[in-house]
């Protein structure tokens, strides 16, 4: 806010010349586009007069500096009005993903101070100047750029956002955006699995790696996971895994050669990085595809082009950004995944909801690996309706 010092005459003066034309605008004998400013008044014990701001206050998540969860911060923050193309949404429930880890730690980059957080639905409470295709009142979704979720209320790109279907209940719709289009693009895009391939998923119980599994099965592959726990375990086949691999019990190398009787995997969807990087590798069939698209145990270490070499193997590190780049890309995406929801063909695991100002015990649990299936943050003034 700006602070004007205006000493008392001059204040004075100004009220009454403002009245004046606040008058002389409602009798019509000013020009209608003129619009009459506010009245200015004093500041309590001071000559200092204060023009209040156009910015409103919310309750945001805000990181100031790169570290564990406890840089997370509970902090007021502004918002204004949506400009051109752009509209206001009210989250009602927030996403939440490792790529939100990676941000705060600095694995990937930002500016800071920056709110954390890439996937929520919420509802619209004010559209741009000259928008047309969204209202006040729409329900909307939205995964990936900008990032800033990880607040009561965002501005958003109106060219980003996707209509939620009725049936689809606001934490579902935040759970299955980002983690539903990054399965999508791996097993119908980036590789495009069929009936008769076999795969191996990684973090099989995981938001992404359910799906993942649910996914694959349905459209006749064979589904190897890797999971920590026997608990994980038990939900990985329920979501069709044929086979589970306990990585903690036993070599998922060793045990997934037996599985396939030595030739290996069609392909490896790998999200955990370094601890199974090289391994990932060695499981792979003649012309199997490597697809990285995670690193939630650290950087894999570099891999020579002669190690592909042996076998013909295709090595991808790719980004569900670069696969819904256009807004044809996106529509389509959102609008499978939101189809298999509502056919049964994905059935999505919100296993935990946390208050949106706890978000720092929410990104300990998740680093600890004391979580399944999706985290959805819920913005503390709609847990105590």
């Amino acid at each position: 806010m700006r602070i004007l010092n205006l000493q008392t005459p001059f204040l004075r003066t100004s009220q009454i010349l403002t009245r004046k034309l606040h008058l002389l605008a409602s009798s019509n004998q000013l020009p209608t586009c003129y619009k009459a400013p506010q009245i200015l008044t004093p500041l309590s014990n001071s000559r200092s007069l204060k023009v209040a701001a156009s910015a409103e206050m919310v309750k945001a998540i805000r990181v100031h500096e790169l570290g564990g969860p406890e840089v997370l911060k509970w902090e007021d923050v502004e918002i204004g009005e949506p400009k051109e193309g752009e509209i206001r949404v009210k989250n009602k429930a927030i996403g939440v993903n490792f790529i939100d880890v990676y941000f705060r730690q600095g694995v990937y980059q930002a500016e800071v101070p920056f709110t954390p957080g890439m996937e929520a639905v919420g509802v619209v409470t004010s559209v741009g100047p000259g928008l047309t295709g969204r209202e006040v009142g729409d329900v909307v979704a939205y995964a990936g750029r900008p990032m800033g979720s990880y607040s009561e209320e965002q501005i958003l790109p109106a060219s980003v956002v996707v209509l939620v279907p009725p049936s689809v209940d606001y934490k579902t719709a935040a759970s299955i955006m980002l983690k539903g289009m990054t399965a999508h693009y791996l097993v119908r895009r980036c590789f495009k699995v069929e009936p008769g391939h076999t795969i191996l998923v990684h973090a099989a119980a995981g938001g992404v790696g359910s799906l993942l599994c649910q996914w694959a099965n349905s459209l006749g592959a064979t589904v190897i996971g890797t999971v920590s726990t026997e608990e994980k375990a038990a939900q990985a086949r329920e979501d069709g895994c044929q086979h589970v691999i306990i990585y903690s019990k036993e070599d998922f190398v060793t045990r997934v050669n037996e599985i396939t009787s030595g030739k290996g995997v069609n392909v490896v969807y790998d999200s955990v990085g370094k601890d199974t990087y090289q391994g990932s590798i060695s499981c792979l069939a003649l012309r199997g595809y490597m697809v990285c698209f995670g690193q939630s145990s650290g950087k894999p270490d570099p891999i020579s082009l002669a190690d592909l070499a042996p076998k013909s193997l295709f090595l991808t590190r790719p980004s569900m950004m670069h696969y819904t780049s256009s807004r044809d890309e996106l529509l389509e995406a959102a609008g499978e995944v939101f189809a298999n929801v509502a056919s049964g063909v994905l059935r999505v695991r919100v296993n935990h909801t946390y208050p949106l100002s706890e978000a720092a015990r929410v990104h300990a649990d998740l680093e600890a690996r004391k979580t399944s299936g999706s985290i959805v943050l819920i913005p503390d003034n709609d847990l105590r309706v």
